[in-house]
């Protein structure tokens, strides 16, 4: 067989494998939404009652603000943003920039989450309750969220607290 008919001969049975599936030629890629990564938490005022590292008695903090903080792998910070709880204390920070349909720009273990400000006068000293002074490495809990035109997978940090500069003094007998 000369090397013209075995040309025509594969060319062939590629365009009738062609044929035989219109769907893949028919239509047009689609390509899937980019995964987001985001953090969760909660920030709340913590009781004059219960100090240290506890939150019992604690109440949440609305809008108050923490700060997300991620190095790249030589330790420069690439990522910086901060965000504002919700009117129940909730945070929901989408990391912008960090998306897992790609390599991700600053690895997920090099981001901390740390606590900004109190918007209340009253219950604005920062503690380091899961390390809202020091920062709180993201912890995977399993969650992601899910609709047609948006995926998150969801991080969570904290739970962390504010606490009054002064409580008053209570005797306990």
């Amino acid at each position: 067989m000369t090397s013209r008919n075995l040309f025509v001969v594969v060319s062939s049975l590629l365009l009738i494998s062609l044929a035989s599936f219109p769907s893949i030629t028919a239509t047009t890629y689609q390509p899937k939404p980019a995964v987001h990564v985001v953090v969760e938490g909660m920030v709340y005022c913590q009781s004059c009652d219960y100090r240290g590292w506890s939150l019992t008695g604690a109440i949440p903090l609305p809008l108050a603000k923490v700060s997300v903080v991620c190095k790249n792998n030589i330790g420069q910070v690439g990522y910086y943003k901060t965000f504002q709880a919700n009117a129940n204390g909730y945070v929901y920070a989408e990391l912008e920039g960090n998306k897992m349909n790609r390599a991700l720009d600053y690895p997920l273990q090099n981001c901390i989450v740390k606590l900004v400000s109190s918007p209340l006068q009253k219950c604005n000293l920062a503690t380091n309750v899961n390390y809202g002074i020091d920062g709180s490495h993201l912890r995977s809990e399993g969650k992601s969220y899910t609709s047609p035109n948006y995926n998150a997978v969801i991080y969570a940090a904290g739970p962390f607290a504010f606490r009054p500069a002064r409580c008053p003094y209570t005797t306990r007998h």
